[in-house]
């Protein structure tokens, strides 16, 4: 399929503060969530992936899986992230973006993202508290601008509708769970879904400082 995924990946240390971790294991939490993420967006039906970062770990992780590394110097959020995206993804017919912090989201979950967007337009799959984007499909890619911000899922279907586009929203559960506190890592570990992560969650989490 002629779709790019582009996963934006702050750097690893400073991400996920709300986790209230040490900055070691805050970031082995985000470099197995990042592994968990390339592996299922690796496995899936697109065609290329580019993970958007200036953190030389994240960049090895990503170099790794096969993934274009695209350098964030500035690291200036979300958006700027996927703008800088937006040059390699114009050359694809569809662009999916995911983060780093679905580590529950399957090969599969991926795919059917993408067979349920419209064939010109966008998708937003929500976050499990329905207001932040946890995955969203534009055809074409450039097709609207995004806006990662405050019920950043209900702004995406804005845009894509003032831009004259058909938008959907999709319910995928796996994808939804995203991980912004302990009590969500907490959540993700219960779930039964990939039953090692929890074990390398655990890992991560007696990473001394």
């Amino acid at each position: 399929m002629d779709a790019i995924a582009v996963i934006p990946v702050k750097s690893l240390p400073s991400a996920k503060s709300r986790l209230a971790l040490g900055p070691a294991p805050r970031a082995e939490v985000c470099a197995v969530m990042l592994e968990e993420v390339l592996g299922a967006v690796t496995a899936s039906r697109v065609s290329s992936t580019a993970v958007v970062t200036r953190d030389a770990r994240a960049a090895g992780i990503a170099s790794r899986a096969g993934a274009q590394v695209i350098d964030d110097p500035l690291e200036s959020g979300v958006n700027a992230a996927v703008a800088l995206a937006d040059g390699a993804a114009s050359g694809h017919g569809t662009s999916i973006v995911i983060p780093q912090d679905v580590p529950l989201v399957k090969a599969r979950d991926i795919d059917e993202i993408l067979r349920l967007a419209p064939r010109r337009g966008s998708l937003v799959v929500p976050s499990w508290r329905l207001d932040g984007t946890n995955a969203l499909v534009r055809t074409p890619p450039l097709a609207h601008a995004t806006h990662y911000d405050e019920d950043s899922h209900r702004i995406h279907v804005a845009a894509a509708r003032a831009a004259g586009l058909r938008s959907t929203v999709a319910l995928v559960r796996r994808a939804m769970l995203d991980v912004d506190t302990r009590a969500d890592l907490d959540r993700v570990m219960a779930q039964p879904d990939k039953p090692a992560l929890s074990g390398r969650i655990r890992a991560a989490l007696g990473a001394g400082d």
